[in-house]
C-alpha cells in the first residue's frame, strides 16, 4: 500500500494593514493581494481573506464603492485582531498558510455598546 504524503500547514504572519484597492481586492503592505469572502452566519459576520495574486486595475475611491459591508481598511491590533475603518474590530480565528495557499479567518466581534 503506497504511504498518503503528509501536509503541513503553518501559521503566517499577520498583514500590518489591509485597504480596499478595488470592489473584492485588499492590498497589503508588502502589495500582496488579498480576495475576501463574506461569511454571514446567523448574528454573526466573518470573512474569509485568501491571499491570491491578481493583477491590480484603477484603485477606486470608497465613495465609488457603494454600500460595503467590509471595511475600506484594517490594521492590525494587539490580541489577534484588527479595527476596521468603521471601528469595528474583527478577531482573526485563524491565518494558516498551506502550500501556495494563506488564509486568514476574520470574526466581527459585538460592539460593546450594544451588548
Amino acid at each position: 500500500m503506497g504511504e498518503l504524503p503528509f501536509f503541513r500547514a503553518h501559521t503566517a504572519l499577520h498583514p500590518d494593514h489591509l485597504w480596499i484597492w478595488e470592489k473584492a481586492v485588499y492590498v497589503d503592505e508588502n502589495q500582496r493581494t488579498w480576495l475576501p469572502v463574506t461569511i454571514e452566519i446567523e448574528s454573526s459576520l466573518q470573512v474569509l481573506m485568501r491571499q491570491e495574486d491578481v493583477p491590480l486595475g484603477e484603485p477606486v475611491c470608497p465613495s465609488q464603492l457603494g454600500p460595503y459591508l467590509l471595511p475600506v481598511m484594517w490594521q492590525l491590533y494587539p490580541g489577534r485582531r484588527y479595527r476596521g475603518s468603521d471601528s469595528s474590530f474583527w478577531r482573526i480565528v485563524y491565518h494558516i498558510e498551506f502550500g501556495d495557499t494563506e488564509d486568514m479567518l476574520l470574526e466581527q466581534m459585538p460592539d460593546p455598546e450594544y451588548e
